[in-house]
């Protein structure tokens, strides 16, 4: 498969924990996708620009390759996939899609760390991001590659631990392991192609990726308006959380308070408004943030 003249790619999950998601960040960046033909590729009707519905083990390789300018992808995928060859470059972490690669053992392995690990058999679907921290422990085992169901392993007696996936830990509980080390911590990801695009997209190239990141400043981000007594003003500020500087500004008719308006990149939760409230804030307004640039 060979790009299209004239129109970006962008390599998204097919199905899987990330479509959705992914679909969502294109939309809210301002692209208005519309379904094709087949459910390989969808048009974007206001850019020339293409979204290639693919498995995601295939989107590093198709970033990397040139076959698509960008990419969203897990941080697991992308460095199971790293095998010396061409690599995506990592523009930014996108806030969804988290999950942590965990070692996990039954109750039968005396585990005390990773050197526990040495001389025994590992079940996993990464085995190359399994290889390499077992390297960097100094630890040697041989290592079981599967496909699924790894957690299944200990019990048919195929490893002695495995390296797995863990969002909740549900899986790995009920088939009655512990989750221990952890090994890789991962969320979704936006990859660029080092092939350059041709010259007249490179401008929409940039002018996505700049509004990608608008959009994952924004996540959880709150805009918070109150009033303050002067004298508190310190402390109010210090309680706003990621606020940096807010902007204050007087009050109409009043010479002992002033106005606030702040960005919060950080959640702003019931707690943090009775704080604000104990230290002599009013007529505080937390609203939601669309897009922010």
């Amino acid at each position: 498969m060979s790009t299209v003249e004239g129109r970006l790619r962008i390599a998204v999950q097919k199905s899987g924990r990330l479509s959705e998601r992914s679909l969502d960040l294109v939309r809210d960046a301002g692209l208005r996708v519309v379904k094709g033909n087949n459910d390989l590729l969808y048009r974007v009707e206001n850019y020339p620009i293409d979204l290639l519905r693919v498995r995601d083990d295939d989107i590093p390789t198709f970033v990397a390759d040139g076959v698509c300018d960008l990419g969203i992808v897990g941080e697991n995928v992308l460095e199971e996939g790293r095998n010396g060859g061409p690599t995506a470059q990592v523009i930014m972490p996108l806030g969804f899609g988290r999950c942590t690669l965990k070692i996990a053992v039954p109750p039968t392995l005396d585990y005390a760390g990773p050197a526990s690990l040495d001389g025994k058999r590992i079940a996993t679907s990464y085995p190359r991001i399994l290889r390499r921290y077992l390297e960097a422990q100094g630890v040697s085992a041989d290592i079981v590659t599967m496909r699924g169901a790894v957690e299944v392993a200990p019990r048919l007696k195929l490893a002695h631990a495995i390296c797995d996936l863990v969002s909740t830990g549900a899986t790995i509980e009920a088939n009655g392991l512990s989750a221990r080390d952890t090994v890789l911590e991962s969320q979704a990801v936006l990859i660029r192609s080092p092939v350059s695009p041709e010259p007249r997209l490179a401008e929409l190239l940039d002018s996505i990726i700049e509004r990608m990141s608008g959009v994952v400043a924004s996540q959880g981000a709150k805009y918070v308006m109150l009033n303050a007594p002067r004298a508190a003003l310190d402390r109010i500020t210090a309680i706003l959380p990621g606020a940096g500087a807010p902007t204050v500004m007087p009050l109409s008719g009043r010479d002992d308070a002033v106005a606030v308006h702040a960005v919060c990149q950080e959640a702003v939760f019931w707690e943090t408004l009775e704080k604000l409230k104990e230290a002599g804030a009013s007529a505080i307004l937390v609203l939601p943030i669309e897009k922010m640039m």
